[in-house]
């Protein structure tokens, strides 16, 4: 496969441990946290702890928060183990990847196999046990249907791989609304939708500058087989509908003033990262004129102050 206006470029080999090396502890733990891409797990307990203090309308309970951190940090810690054994052949030819724990062959493949089903299994009894059975149902579920739907269905399939297989990452909204009302509402949806939205513009401004390393390895990521430009646009249009539905929740929700106006601050400058992205788009595929890579800083920045507005929206009207 090669993507637009670009020739395809031989795959770089990973760079392998010396045999004659015995990893030490300390490389063997560290590897062992990388198969869990504490960044993600970062970024997704980023949009729990906030939905819930906005379902309690000020400060949960200590002791749910933390049971609800640690079961939800197991699972999506599972979620990317499972992840990394299946992605072992193309992280090995990937240069974002290649430096990873079964790449540089410090986890055999049944040993991560082994790690994330016990990660899975410690989710759920914590979260069944200290939290509810609804959060608990819905981690198991985020949990497989990014394995079984994302990694192993979409992937390398579809360039609407992120599109839908980026739900799993939109699940942590309902986990949290959960873990403390017991029940679903239309709020958590809402948020459920912005994290759906901003998925896309996300990872495509990601893909964008990996482009070469997704060609190389037949995944069909949304850049490697359309013009920058395209993507541009589709960024352009998904952003639009995120900012648009991360406003719905002041109607539905019924929240302070501090929240909208928040979030038309937030989403006011998302759309002008993302309108800049497009129009340095425009004819040319040279990601050094593209820039991707600050729209994708900028996301990460958009969805955490996004939901810190959440969380201090009631503690400001109490």
């Amino acid at each position: 496969m090669t993507y637009v206006g670009q020739t395809p470029a031989a795959a770089q080999q990973p760079e392998r441990e010396d045999p004659s090396e015995r990893p030490s502890v300390k490389d063997v733990v560290a590897a062992y946290v990388g198969l869990t891409k504490p960044r993600v797990i970062e970024l997704l307990l980023l949009t729990t702890v906030p939905v819930m203090f906005f379902a309690q309308r000020g400060v949960p309970e200590l002791r749910l928060v933390l049971a609800t951190v640690v079961g939800g940090a197991l699972s999506a810690g599972s979620a990317s183990a499972y992840n990394c054994v299946y992605d072992r052949d193309i992280d090995e030819q990937m240069r974002r990847t290649r430096r990873r724990a079964l790449p540089r062959h410090i986890v055999s493949p049944v040993a991560a196999l082994v790690f994330a089903t016990v990660l899975a299994v410690l989710s759920t009894v914590v979260l069944v046990a200290e939290v509810n059975l609804l959060s608990a149902g819905l981690s198991l579920g985020a949990n497989a249907f990014y394995v079984l739907v994302y990694t192993i269905l979409l992937k390398r399939r579809t360039t609407q791989n992120i599109v839908w297989g980026g739900l799993a990452g939109c699940f942590p909204a309902l986990i949290g609304w959960t873990a403390v009302t017991g029940e679903l509402s239309w709020v958590p949806v809402i948020l459920f939708a912005v994290v759906f939205f901003w998925t896309p513009p996300h990872t495509w401004a990601l893909a964008l500058r990996y482009r070469e390393d997704y060609s190389n390895v037949d995944v069909p990521m949304l850049p490697v087989v359309v013009p920058a430009r395209e993507v541009g646009r589709q960024i352009v249009l998904y952003s639009w509908v995120m900012v648009a539905t991360s406003l719905l929740l002041w109607p539905v929700a019924g929240t302070g003033p501090f929240y909208p106006v928040a979030a038309a601050v937030l989403g006011a400058v998302f759309l002008v990262e993302a309108h800049k992205l497009m129009r340095r788009a425009r004819g040319t595929e040279d990601l050094s004129v593209i820039q991707p890579m600050r729209l994708f800083h900028h996301s990460n920045l958009y969805l955490s102050l996004l939901f810190v507005a959440v969380a201090l929206d009631p503690l400001l009207k109490i």
